[in-house]
């Protein structure tokens, strides 16, 4: 009779606990099996938070945000220029047939 094998279940792990793991990776004072056994985990799990933890540790610390490239404002005052012109023109227009009260 051939028994199936129960199936393993999925883990997941907090951010604290990759982040500690990694760290505990970086100190490289113990190899990544003595950590994999510690850990309970393989060691290319271990391995790949590591390279995660270098990889992103600039944007962790304020350096690896995107410069924001400056808006050039000429063509919007030109727009909000037009539109003041345009609504100037429309008002006096409709005082003038009477549509709109001097009143605002």
């Amino acid at each position: 009779m051939v028994k199936k094998s129960a199936r393993r279940t999925r883990r997941t792990h907090t951010p604290v606990f990759k982040a500690q793991v990694a760290l505990a990776a970086l100190r490289e004072d113990r190899t990544l099996a003595d950590l994999a056994k510690q850990f309970g985990l393989h060691p290319n799990q271990i391995t790949d938070w590591k390279r995660q933890l270098v990889e992103h540790a600039a944007g962790a610390l304020g350096g690896g945000q995107q410069q924001i490239e400056p808006v050039d404002l000429d063509p919007l005052h030109a727009k909000i220029g037009q539109l003041t012109l345009e609504n100037d023109f429309l008002e006096r227009a409709l005082t003038k047939a009477g549509l709109l009260s001097a009143k605002r």
